[in-house]
């Protein structure tokens, strides 16, 4: 089964930090550029990050700048995301996704339009 698991959300203060993984099975993501998304609470779904195969092509949203980064272990199917310094703003759904491509220096800044997404991991940030 070609599925997405995201994992490591959960309730943290502001300033804080989390990492967040997505574990792939079913396929290997050597051959797809990676994004995180989210959703805040009413909000629509928001591109945060993309990857491209190789891992050495990123892209962030500018509001998370200098504090989320993108990373892959495609040995090891894996896409991260490292939150640091969190914001009450950061509050939402996240998920992963992939779209095969066959450009390794590929990354999609879209929030549709992949072939896998994940189920989601919920990241509160509150005091």
């Amino acid at each position: 089964q070609v599925q997405l698991v995201e994992s490591g959300g959960g309730l943290v203060q502001p300033g804080g930090s989390l990492r967040l993984s997505c574990r792939a099975s079913g396929f290997s993501i050597s051959n797809y550029a990676m994004s995180w998304l989210r959703q805040a609470p009413g909000e629509g779904l928001e591109w945060v990050a993309a990857i491209n195969t190789g891992g050495d092509v990123v892209r962030n949203v500018g509001s998370v700048m200098n504090r989320f980064t993108i990373s892959r272990n495609n040995a090891q199917n894996t896409l991260y995301l490292q939150m640091n310094s969190l914001k009450a703003e950061d509050t939402a759904v996240y998920y992963c996704a992939a779209k095969k491509t066959d450009f390794a220096n590929a990354y999609f800044r879209t929030t549709s339009g992949y072939d896998v997404q994940g189920q989601g991991t919920r990241v509160t940030v509150s005091s």
